[in-house]
């Protein structure tokens, strides 16, 4: 028999400090409604679980973002909306004024609505805002919707100009009918001594990249390694430009013919590529022409004016012509405005879709089965119990000594 040390009090006192840290851990996960409370509950869901919170959160966000660039669409579509009434109400004015029945003073009446009418396009234009930003000033292009809980997943939105300049009813020109008109027609398109035929049947559009493609060919086809010479650089050779004036141009040469032609051609390539973008016009040969006459430039063969006006016949057509190409460009971008609308309702929808099968797989991974928890912790009561009363037991066990000093 030995006091100094109780080994069953020892043993049962473990037990019980067992028991116990087992009994408050599911005590804490009960009160919380947590399966993870700490990184020592579960290292790796809890990495997990953290990385699908932050989707979940992102994705929300995303959602809230998606439905504002909803909004801002709609602000500018229902300003383009009342654009468009203008611009019906200034067509029908322009049809009024082209008849010949109006005198002076009539067409002036017109032409004085048709001015305040002009003068609200682009009033709209400048005050049109969302968040304070305008958007049908020609400033808010190539702005970007972040419609995703990751970097650069995103839908750009642009909005043009829709002043009265830009819908072109500044500059308006028009001919008087049974005047002979002028002006150029386009033959060929010449680069540094090459030259590409005029297309009349395609735009300048098509016939610049036909041209840019023409003139990339016969670089490629103008090139010949017997073109290059050797220069020598210490113990090396080399081919291509070696130096101009003095300095030398290392990113210009190779030790390779081949590779030296090939960086010519590109460079070549590049800057011919260049000078078709920025300055097209400027390589266009043309010639003076008159519709159905001769190539004789004639005076006085068209008229331009400033604003919609139908001060004749000839005058007020203009305008017709003007105000109908203003509500085409109009339509067409009230057009993208609600083709980029339909897509962001389908994103959010998406959106709203991923997050919450996340959000599910989260739960499943961090969220606490209660039932589950709740049998563990009453198993552990009923051994802390057992554990104290054995406790107490074991402590009581040694009080035989006390009967061996009797």
């Amino acid at each position: 028999m030995v006091v100094q040390h109780n080994i069953t009090a020892i043993n049962s006192n473990r037990q019980l400090g067992v028991t116990t840290s087992a009994q408050a851990k599911s005590s804490e996960k009960l009160s919380s409604g947590y399966r993870i409370n700490r990184a020592g509950d579960d290292a790796a869901g809890l990495k997990i679980s953290e990385k699908m919170r932050s989707q979940v959160r992102g994705l929300n966000r995303a959602s809230t973002n998606a439905q504002d660039g909803v909004s801002l669409i709609q602000t500018a579509e229902g300003a383009l909306n009342e654009a468009h009434s203008i611009l019906q109400r200034m067509n029908e004015l322009a049809v009024q004024g082209a008849n010949d029945t109006n005198e002076n003073i009539d067409r002036e009446a017109i032409n004085e609505e048709l001015d305040q009418l002009t003068q609200e396009l682009d009033r709209i234009s400048t005050t049109t805002q969302f968040n304070k930003q305008n958007l049908l000033d020609g400033t808010f292009t190539t702005r970007n919707l972040q419609v995703g809980a990751n970097a650069n997943q995103k839908i750009q939105i642009s909005i043009d100009n829709m002043n009265a300049e830009t819908l072109g009813l500044r500059e308006i020109k028009g001919f008087e009918a049974g005047v002979t008109q002028t002006g150029s027609k386009p033959l060929s398109v010449t680069y540094k001594g090459m030259t590409y035929q005029w297309d009349a049947s395609k735009d300048a559009a098509s016939n610049q990249a036909l041209a840019t493609q023409a003139f990339s060919t016969a670089i490629i086809n103008a090139a010949s390694e017997d073109q290059y010479a050797p220069h020598m650089s210490g113990t090396d050779i080399y081919y291509g430009e070696f130096s101009t004036n003095g300095v030398d141009l290392t990113s210009n040469y190779s030790t390779k013919v081949s590779w030296a032609m090939a960086n010519d051609i590109s460079a070549a390539k590049v800057a011919m590529s260049n000078a078709m973008v920025s300055s097209f016009a400027d390589y266009i040969d043309k010639t003076n022409v008159v519709a159905n006459g001769p190539t004789v430039a004639a005076s006085g063969a068209s008229f331009t004016y400033d604003k919609p006006k139908v001060d004749s016949y000839a005058v007020a057509n203009a305008t017709i012509t003007a105000v109908q190409n203003a509500i085409n460009k109009v339509s067409s971008q009230r057009s993208a405005l609600g083709a980029i609308q339909n897509r962001l309702e389908h994103t959010i929808a998406n959106l709203d879709n991923v997050a919450e099968n996340t959000q599910a797989a989260e739960s499943r991974i961090r969220d606490l089965d209660m039932a589950s928890e709740m049998v563990e912790y009453s198993k552990n009561n009923i051994l802390a119990q057992a554990g104290q009363s054995m406790l107490a037991q074991a402590n009581q066990s040694t009080q035989g000594v006390l009967s061996l000093l009797q």
